[in-house]
């Protein structure tokens, strides 16, 4: 028997995009179905986000114990127990867990169907015996690691995010192939945690940040220990022994190879669209995901697409802005359009690499060139002094108005720092706004204040500006 349902809104994936439109609908009384054939919370919940910065969390107090001795602190030399780390990281999944549980979405009101779903028409979508019929569809499917066409990778074990966090033992010589975000974070905690680690990538590591933040940052990995290989391109993989591997390489210098007893696959993700019977439904798609307008709506105009499978920004919180961008289009008929001069995004390496608005490269090719850029450095800084965090600057990006068009940060805390200056561009915000604020001393955040002070800085020795303040002091 097939049971036949008519929603107004299903939605198709529960992740974080998926749950907060199901969230929101359900709470104005809408009803909604939600089907999720996997975990609820998606990869951020269960292989992403969460577990990453878990074990990210572990690798700095370890690195925390070997930096004591600066502070008069000795404590020895850590040793990690990578079952407890283990432990760690799954204790933090099963904490949160609950927020996005089956349960909790029924109690909502949302009708969670546990399935795959395809569309097979137009307007109808079959999860498993159940055939529905929405006025509006949500895809908000994610994405997958991408394992790219190595030669000899599919007769070796391999990791991707899914299953490295499943692992109760340290590996040896852990292997990277990819020099992104998350490439760049696990090898770093990795490191922390007792392991040899090599990255290999094919070009710049964290090559789609700032260039000279991101050298800061991997100035300090490399000073901790992990080889960063780049503009080497995998040319094979090979077993070595019984557990071991081999990845070769060639580069500008010549071929070469890396042996190492695990190896990470971090070479990028995929949008899941496969088995959604997108074409059945008119829904043009490629490889990169969903074709939608800055709307978010797809070629078909009762279906949404969100978050990874979107084609766009991969992160958890374009997701949930996603979300509130589609639930303002369907519950309300308001028109939304996507900004993505306003995402902010962070890298959890230490330092920490974060940024908002335009680059500096892309400031000055939509405003020819008229732009300014203001930086400050961390070892300026008298709190960051003081717990010997002094690596880092501020860069700040602003037009001829000082309006403020991106920022950039790489330093200890940059993804929490970065905050302020996603709110200051979002609200077109200029310096003149920073300059009257008032920052507690001593935070580290005052050095966004500093570098915006900077602007002001040549004004004091025009000589006009010299004449004003000669000619006002004869008043007394």
């Amino acid at each position: 028997m097939t049971t036949r349902l008519t929603p107004d809104i299903c939605v198709i994936g529960g992740g974080s995009g998926g749950l907060s439109v199901a969230a929101a609908a359900a709470a104005f009384g809408v009803e909604v179905v939600l089907i999720e054939k996997g975990k609820m919370g998606g990869d951020c919940l269960n292989y992403g986000c969460v577990p990453s910065k878990a074990m990210i969390a572990a690798g700095k107090h370890a690195h925390a114990i070997a930096e004591a001795p600066q502070f008069g602190v000795l404590a020895g030399e850590a040793k990690v127990d990578f079952r407890k780390v283990h432990k760690h990281i799954h204790s933090v999944i099963g904490a949160i867990a609950p927020n996005d549980s089956v349960e909790r979405f029924r109690a909502m009101g949302v009708n969670v169907i546990e399935s795959a779903a395809h569309f097979t028409d137009k307007s109808t979508v079959v999860a498993g015996d159940t055939e529905i019929r929405a006025r509006r569809f949500v895809i908000a499917t994610g994405s997958s690691a991408f394992v790219p066409p190595i030669p000899g990778l599919d007769t070796v074990d391999y990791l991707t995010n899914e299953t490295l966090f499943e692992r109760t033992r340290a590996p040896k010589h852990l292997i990277v192939i990819g020099g992104g975000p998350i490439g760049m974070e696990m090898a770093q905690a990795h490191r922390r945690l007792g392991a040899e680690v090599t990255v290999i990538e094919g070009l710049k590591a964290l090559g789609k940040d700032d260039p000279e933040l991101a050298a800061i940052v991997l100035d300090n990995i490399r000073a901790e220990g992990v080889a960063v290989l780049e503009g080497s391109k995998v040319t094979l993989v090979e077993k070595r022994g019984k557990t071991g591997v081999r990845v070769h390489y060639e580069s500008e210098s010549g071929a070469g190879h890396v042996d190492g007893s695990d190896l990470l696959v971090a070479a990028g993700r995929l949008a899941n669209v496969e088995g959604l019977g997108l074409d059945k439904a008119g829904i043009e798609h490629d490889r990169r995901g969903i074709k939608v307008g800055a709307n978010l709506r797809s070629s078909n105009s009762r279906v949404y697409a969100i978050g990874d499978v979107a084609g766009g920004l991969q992160f958890t919180h374009v997701a949930g802005y996603h979300a509130g961008l589609v639930v303002q289009q369907i519950l309300f008929r308001a028109p939304a359009k996507e900004n993505r001069d306003i995402i902010p995004w962070a890298t959890y390496t230490d330092p920490e690499l974060a940024h908002v608005g335009l680059t500096e490269e892309e400031a000055a090719k939509r405003h020819r060139g008229r732009i300014s850029v203001l930086r400050w450095p961390y070892a300026e800084n008298d709190r960051a002094q003081s717990e010997r965090k002094t690596t880092g600057l501020i860069k700040m990006v602003v037009d001829r108005k000082a309006r403020i068009l991106g920022v950039s940060i790489a330093g200890a805390g940059a993804g929490e720092m970065i905050n302020m200056w996603a709110l200051a561009i979002a609200n077109g915000m200029k310096l003149k706004d920073v300059r009257g604020y008032v920052p507690p001393y001593p935070t580290m955040a005052e050095i966004g204040k500093r570098a915006a002070i900077t602007y002001y800085t040549p004004m004091t020795r025009k000589p006009f500006v010299r004449w004003i303040v000669r000619f006002l002091r004869r008043f007394g």
